[in-house]
């Protein structure tokens, strides 16, 4: 089985960090989204992986993925134009060829192993397994009916009067039945190749589809709140106590904190779950829960919390921050006698004085 890893799109629910960096790389707990990906295939014994980029951001994914840690044999495929997950299918065909894969959307997060989902198609032959998750919201989301024999019955994008709560997630498994569906799709109203016509077309054919409800948690992190309650839960279920780094007696640290070795933490508290990143400098400052600071970051005279701090940004004299995503290079600080508390998004190389 190969694996197609969409890391492509324009991530416009993500700007303006996205303006300089891709979605599937901006970081929770200072760790790519797509690497968590990277690690699901590989611990479900994936080998051979296929990834959709964009001609804008291309370059930066195949960096990021340059160190494989993963041993994973990669192929690049470049996709012109975002026209849909099942257009990126189609870009791909050559690379797939006549292989069973798995489709895994690069900004996705999930709770549990993929490794049950894979064990499952094996086992059973489906012309495609499908990923679902029951949500409170299901109109928001494209939806699956499932019938009393365990198979999908219908699907249905963002419908009105949902049938079911079931939402499909970004992860999908096909047989190369499914390219013979895709040649003769037509865009949606969006404009785009839709990946649930092409499912719908299997089962109109006949085909079998059948349902795998992810009992974790599922994030799709397009979205800054998204990508905030994604860095929490991470952090709450997998950071681990490691503290190093340069730490004075005036410091005081508590709760799951990691702290790289490099970094310097001078008459501040840190309160976990918390991790610091390399060469970051933090002076009197508090670093309240479910914050993530990346490498090269000074945060001097300012209280955060619950935020993520990408590369090399500045933080000084900020009363409080929280809910925040500060990207890299940005330059954040405080007027003299100003003194409120801020929710902010800034891109790349921003500067505010508040």
């Amino acid at each position: 089985m190969k694996a197609l890893v969409l890391a492509g799109g324009k991530g416009t629910r993500l700007r303006p960090i996205t303006h300089t960096i891709p979605k599937q790389l901006v970081p929770v707990a200072n760790k790519p989204i797509l690497h968590y990906v990277m690690d699901q295939l590989k611990d479900a014994g994936i080998k051979d992986v296929g990834v959709i980029i964009a001609p804008e951001t291309g370059d930066l994914i195949k960096d990021s993925l340059s160190k494989n840690p993963w041993n994973h044999n990669f192929t690049f495929i470049l996709q012109d134009e975002p026209l849909g997950l099942a257009h990126a299918v189609k870009v791909a065909r050559d690379y797939l060829g006549n292989d069973s894969f798995i489709m895994y959307l690069g900004d996705n997060l999930i709770g549990e192993s993929i490794c049950s989902f894979v064990k499952t198609f094996e086992a059973e032959n489906p012309d495609a397994l499908i990923l679902l998750k029951e949500v409170s919201n299901p109109s928001s989301f494209g939806v699956a009916v499932v019938n009393s024999n365990g198979k999908v019955k219908k699907l249905i994008e963002k419908p009105k009067r949902p049938p079911s709560n079931l939402a499909l997630v970004g992860v999908y498994i096909f047989t190369p039945q499914i390219h013979e569906i895709i040649e003769s799709l037509k865009p949606s109203w969006r404009g785009e190749y839709e990946i649930t016509d092409a499912i719908q077309g299997l089962l109109d054919n006949g085909g079998n589809v059948l349902p795998h409800v992810l009992k974790g948690w599922w994030l799709d992190t397009g979205k800054k709140d998204d990508l905030l309650e994604a860095n929490t839960i991470v952090l709450d279920e997998f950071l681990k106590k490691d503290i190093k780094g340069k730490i004075d007696g005036e410091t005081k640290i508590s709760g799951r904190v990691k702290i790289e070795e490099t970094a310097v933490i001078k008459n501040s508290t840190i309160k976990g779950p918390v991790i610091i990143g390399e060469n970051t400098i933090i002076e009197n400052s508090f670093i309240g829960p479910y914050t993530s600071i990346g490498n090269n970051v000074k945060i001097i005279d300012s209280v955060i919390q619950n935020s993520v701090v990408l590369d090399s940004a500045e933080i000084t004299k900020i009363d409080r921050l929280e809910d925040s995503l500060i990207g890299k290079y940005a330059k954040l600080h405080r007027k003299e006698n100003s003194h409120r508390a801020y929710r902010v998004s800034i891109g790349d190389y921003s500067e505010i004085e508040l």
